[in-house]
């Protein structure tokens, strides 16, 4: 060993530390290059947001895309900034992404249509989980990973179909009801598909050791719903205060210790979030939180896909480019069929079927909270950059064919319009030719032969089926008819067709606005996430 390594210093001197009294100076410094970076991150997000809105993209891909840009995998970006370091940060965004999803499900809504409900999105789901699964077996990854790929691609981002029909007016639309009821029971199939996710992910393979976990997840889902439909009044009284700082401290206290509880029990800290907001939307203070709550969801749900993109390795995007391919084409067909489906079962058009299609094929935030789950369990390590790809498709078309989804369904049903319009005007034409050369005899004051000078209108009047003006007799004859006789000229007006269906656009429009204007009456949901 060299004598310098242990000499001992001088009287007087003092030993040298090293690095100690730099310290705190390089944490200072370290620090504040951190937040530098993350405040830079955010500013970008704000920027590459506001450009998505003008052409209706959701915020979610653009954080992702971010997240991604500043990846240490990619390289793009100046700065470095790994995604451990905003991890905490990260779960807090998505305990609050589910604790807002519970705390806005509609109970009243739910039990009181119930059958219905269930039958449009029990269906919609069952079509959607078969396929996908089936899909997940053909990519042949693995046993747990078909389960995970059937959730990705089967379920649709509440937050991002609320905000579509918010941004885009159809709030009165007729299948807008079907929609929203389709995103109900999807939350109560999320709840039930991670409690059942959440034990296979666990590895355990013995029977009992599997029954015993799935009978304490399903406990806990019970307990919860029981709570929160039956005890929402003594929920209440316990969070009774006036002060909203405690009031705010309160709610997120519950959420985080939910949150930890349902991680404890093996049902995943989300659902034990969700269930927690479910019963806090019970009480008599759920519109005070959403208040309080929806602002730090916006802010903590960004860290979390941001946290997301900062994950996400380009480099594997090649190896699931087809399989991403093949998700995204599975999506948009069987959700065409599927909304044609429901539509169906509801009684409505084929174009509320394309506009409930449209809008429910968008995929996000339960999507990446599923390839999150997958990647703390150690599943193939193609599944994340497969979530991540596919949910920056999705979120990208999703929105496209929703505000274009009248223009699509007018493209496509205008044929058959065509054709059944012809049918109607061939067999109209026999009798139309005799009304009308009766019609323009009497306009033209011709007489028929043998007839009285009341007797032109009157057999107009006969040719119209119009009982009342053959009742009557003299001027007031006269006039009722030739009243007849225009109404019924202006029917056969060459753009007979046209002014119909104009007509009927404009009705359905002062229909939808008469509607939306007792819209601010009503308490509505903030639509992000």
């Amino acid at each position: 060993m060299a004598p310098s390594s242990t000499r001992r210093p001088s009287p007087g001197q003092s030993t040298p530390r090293r690095g100690r009294p730099r310290c705190p100076e390089s944490r200072r410094m370290h620090l504040g290059q951190e937040l530098v970076v993350l405040g830079v991150l955010l500013l970008i997000a704000y920027v590459l947001g506001r450009l998505a809105k003008l052409i209706g993209l959701p915020t979610i891909p653009v954080y992702m895309v971010v997240g991604l840009l500043a990846s240490p995998h990619v390289g793009w970006f100046p700065l470095s900034f790994g995604a451990d370091k905003i991890e905490l940060i990260a779960i807090f965004g998505l305990i609050l992404l589910l604790f807002n999803l519970g705390l806005e499900f509609d109970q009243d809504e739910f039990f009181g249509n119930v059958g219905r409900l269930v039958l449009s999105g029990g269906s919609y789901i069952l079509v959607n989980m078969v396929v996908g699964l089936a899909f997940g077996f053909w990519v042949g990854w693995g046993t747990r990973e078909a389960l995970i790929i059937a959730g990705i691609t089967a379920t649709s981002s509440s937050a991002i179909v609320t905000k579509l029909l918010i941004e885009l007016g159809r709030l009165a639309n007729r299948e807008t009801p079907m929609i929203l009821g389709i995103t109900v029971v999807e939350d109560i199939f999320i709840a039930i598909y991670l409690a059942i996710v959440s034990v296979v992910l666990s590895g355990e393979t013995a029977p009992l050791p599997v029954i015993g976990k799935l009978a304490i997840a399903f406990l806990f889902l019970i307990v919860m719903f029981t709570i929160a439909r039956w005890g929402g009044k003594w929920v209440s009284r316990l969070m009774r205060t006036k002060d909203d700082e405690l009031f705010t401290v309160l709610f997120f206290g519950l959420a985080v210790m939910f949150a930890g509880i349902g991680e404890i029990l093996g049902v995943t800290d989300a659902i034990g979030a969700f269930l927690i907001g479910l019963v806090c939307g019970a009480t008599r203070f759920r519109n005070r939180i959403e208040t309080f709550a929806l602002p730090m969801r916006d802010v903590f749900a960004a860290f979390f896909f941001l946290n997301f993109g900062l994950s996400l390795n380009p480099g594997l995007f090649p190896l699931v480019i087809w399989p991403v391919v093949g998700a995204v084409v599975m999506t948009l067909v069987l959700n065409a069929g599927a909304g044609q489906f429901v539509a169906w079962l509801n009684k409505l058009g084929p174009q509320a079927g394309i506009n409930a299609s449209s809008i429910l094929h968008n995929r996000g935030e339960f999507a990446l909270i599923l390839a999150t789950l997958s990647l703390g369990a150690g599943l193939d390590h193609r599944i994340q950059p497969f979530a991540g790809l596919y949910v920056l498709v999705m979120a990208v078309i999703g929105p496209l064919l929703a505000a274009n989804s009248e223009r699509i369904g007018g493209v496509l049903l205008r044929s058959r319009k065509k054709a059944g319009a012809s049918d109607r005007n061939r067999q109209a034409v026999p009798r139309h030719s005799e009304e009308i050369a009766l019609m323009e005899a009497a306009l033209a004051g011709d007489r028929l032969p043998g007839d009285q000078p009341d007797d032109d209108l009157e057999a107009v009047a006969l040719a119209l089926g119009d009982d009342d003006v053959v009742a009557g007799s003299g001027a007031e004859t006269q006039r009722t008819a030739e009243a007849a006789v225009a109404d019924e000229f202006d029917d056969y007006d060459l753009d007979d067709e046209y002014d119909t269906d104009q007509s009927a656009v404009y009705d359905a429009a002062a229909e939808q606005a008469g509607q939306q204007s007792d819209q601010r009456a009503t308490r509505q949901r903030d639509p992000e996430y």
